[in-house]
């Protein structure tokens, strides 16, 4: 069980950090919402040390030296990575989806742009999907459609995040649009990045990665018929709520440069209504034919990987790869 100073402190982080996730969060039953607040709490503490500093690389690096303390049973003394190493011993869970975050906030810190939308779910997959199967297995749910469809979920809230922050992205020189389709609308990248200005040609692209997001949400829906009954309406309401900030994003007519999606407070209220009227009908109606649907390829791995009940740890060849990488890029700046 997490001591419970360190379940008030991931509370905390997420109430201040997420507060999408913190409102689908208190529709969850206990036995899940406490791992799963301790799981994002880490995820956001992992993400916000790579994400606000300059020196990515060693916090990458360091994010490294603490995952492996945590499967050792032997954290660091900060409440997320306590509570976190609660989780992985009590849910059994593979090293492998953790690991993948790790590998997507590395290409991070390697300033990767994404050449096709197959790259950009790749990178979703790894900073996304993964949360989203680890909240299957605190489910104590490893059936390969149901992570399948968790995966999805993951995609789309990460294509949504992408298609918000166009423009808070740009300005702090990153960009995850997919790269053929800028060229396509005729947007040069380096000069969108060196002056970032709403456009029609701009808006186009939004609107059109919000079409896969919309598309990823449906098949999501599919699977909150394969979950416990009583986590149903948890997850469907982070469903709808991240929709919804698509939505606004459609609303001011896809111009996320100047402007940044919200939904307020009366907005996610409603929708947890309107999850509610989902979560029901998951009872009443036959499971829906997209709930067998393959996975994306690019979060296949996961889905195999959530499957083993194994902790154990087994780093894939690629990241290895990518922090060989990026120990000797620190390794250059400190000699440097």
């Amino acid at each position: 069980m997490i001591a419970a100073e360190d379940m008030a402190a991931c509370r905390a982080m997420i109430r201040t950090g997420s507060l999408s996730f913190h409102a689908a969060s208190r529709l969850l039953p206990a036995r899940v919402r406490d791992p799963a607040l301790a799981l994002y709490a880490f995820c956001r503490v992992a993400d916000d040390d790579v994400d606000e500093v300059q020196d990515k690389v060693h916090a990458v690096l360091r994010l490294r030296e603490r995952l492996d303390l945590i499967y050792a049973g032997r954290p660091e003394p900060r409440p997320s990575d306590r509570a976190f190493a609660t989780v992985v011993r009590d849910f059994d869970m593979p090293r492998a989806l953790p690991d993948a975050l790790l590998e997507g906030l590395a290409w991070d810190a390697m300033g990767r742009r994404y050449a096709s939308l197959a790259d950009l779910h790749a990178y979703s997959a790894r900073v996304a999907s993964s949360v989203g199967v680890m909240m299957c297995v605190l489910m104590r749910v490893r059936d390969p459609d149901a992570l399948a469809r968790a995966a999805d979920l993951g995609l789309a809230m990460q294509l949504t995040n992408i298609a918000r922050d166009v423009g808070e992205d740009a300005r702090a020189g990153r960009l995850f649009l997919p790269l053929d389709w800028l060229e396509e609308a005729g947007i040069d990248a380096d000069a969108f990045l060196a002056d970032p200005r709403p456009s029609a040609a701009l808006a186009g692209v939004v609107r059109r990665l919000l079409a896969v997001a919309d598309d990823l949400y449906r098949r999501a829906e599919a699977g909150v018929s394969s979950l416990p009954s009583d986590c149903r309406l948890g997850i469907a309401a982070a469903r709808h709520i991240y929709a919804a900030i698509g939505s606004q994003v459609a609303r001011a007519g896809f111009d996320s440069v100047t402007r940044r999606a919200r939904t307020s407070r009366g907005q996610k209220l409603a929708l947890m209504g309107r999850a509610a009227g989902s979560a029901v009908l998951s009872h009443l109606m036959p499971q829906p034919a997209q709930l067998h649907a393959r996975p994306v390829p690019e979060v296949a791995f996961l889905v195999e990987a959530a499957g083993q009940r194994s902790a154990r740890p087994q780093r894939s060849e690629t990241l290895l790869q990518i922090l060989a990488q990026l120990e000797a890029r620190d390794r250059r700046g400190a000699a440097g």
